[in-house]
């Protein structure tokens, strides 16, 4: 395993930025994504609500 760490050291991939930024970009979208599924859910709860009481209102006339 030290073998392994002694490469990457000397080899470009330690000073290379383009990882960095890759998972940078990926946790900006797993972000955004989380907020959607949040937002996608929290609507569908109202929905549902919503006709969960006109369903009661027609069944109760």
């Amino acid at each position: 395993m030290r073998g392994l760490v002694d490469i990457i050291a000397q080899c470009s991939l330690a000073r290379c930025q383009r990882g960095a930024t890759a998972i940078e970009y990926a946790l900006i979208l797993a972000f955004i994504f989380l907020a959607i599924i949040s937002a996608v859910g929290q609507f569908a709860n109202q929905t549902m609500a919503m006709w969960t009481h006109v369903a009661e209102e027609v069944n109760s006339n």
